[in-house]
């Protein structure tokens, strides 16, 4: 097989709808392991939360907060954060452009924060152990910031105020994330890639949300999930089933069974 590295964004790809990982999606990924095939996950979940879902999985490699943070093998390899001054300017700035009241998450190494209206563990069970607090004074160093913003303008102008991040838009609502300009999931895979001593054409890459474009056009190829958005449809190099479907597992199979043939 041309490619070392399987690399799945989390939500709408490698988990179903109801946050787990099909069992044959899990036994898809060990034939690749038996075949010397490195299994890897990027997303824009936290560590301490993207880890609550990958107990039989166990990869190899960890791309999380957008790509603010890489872990190969247990080993950190790669950090890009803000300092706690940092991170309270940031508060601050999207405080006076979107109003005092909107909401906001940060993510550090260790924990989640929400200023949340609605405990989201009564919307979401699957985001774990969120903590609340006000964000006042807040100035923990983060990995990456979270902003509810209802008014495409004032996205807009916090995007340019914020002119040293990163920011993408989630599909599924109204929440934009805000990493370091180096913090990106492509640069995260070339320092994964860098690690591992492969180039990122041996990466095959799957996703389905706006965060995943980037990754896979720069990997050797990039796999949208059925249930993606257009957008991600149209970048990528091909479209498989969906993540209900056992969308993963399915291909798999096939590319394998071409293998060996």
């Amino acid at each position: 097989m041309l490619y070392r590295l399987m690399l799945f964004d989390l939500d709408g790809t490698l988990l179903r709808s109801d946050k787990t990982i099909s069992r044959e999606t899990l036994k898809a990924l060990q034939k690749c392991r038996e075949k010397g095939i490195l299994i890897g996950v990027c997303t824009s979940r936290g560590e301490r939360n993207t880890l609550t879902f990958l107990d039989e999985l166990r990869p190899d490699l960890l791309i999380v907060s957008g790509g603010a943070l890489v872990k190969f093998q247990g080993e950190y390899v790669y950090r890009a954060g803000f300092s706690g001054e940092e991170t309270c300017r940031m508060i601050r700035t999207a405080r006076s452009i979107c109003g005092s009241d909107c909401q906001i998450t940060i993510d550090t190494t260790d924990a989640h924060y929400w200023n949340y209206k609605v405990d989201p563990q009564s919307q979401d069970r699957s985001w774990g152990e969120s903590i609340y607090t006000d964000f006042d004074n807040f100035m923990e160093s983060s990995l990456k910031m979270c902003v509810e913003i209802f008014d495409d303008h004032k996205a807009a102008q916090l995007q340019e105020a914020l002119g040293e991040c990163d920011c993408v838009r989630f599909s599924d609502g109204y929440w934009y994330k805000f990493t370091r300009k180096a913090a990106t999931k492509e640069r995260a895979i070339r320092e994964a890639c860098s690690v591992c001593g492969i180039g990122p054409e041996e990466v095959m890459a799957f996703g389905d949300d706006y965060v995943d474009i980037g990754m896979l056009k720069m990997c050797g190829r990039g796999v949208a999930m059925g249930n993606a958005i257009e957008e991600v449809k149209r970048e990528a190099d091909m479209v498989i089933g969906d993540n209900d479907e056992d969308g993963i597992a399915k291909y798999l199979a096939e590319v394998l069974g071409n293998e060996e043939k």
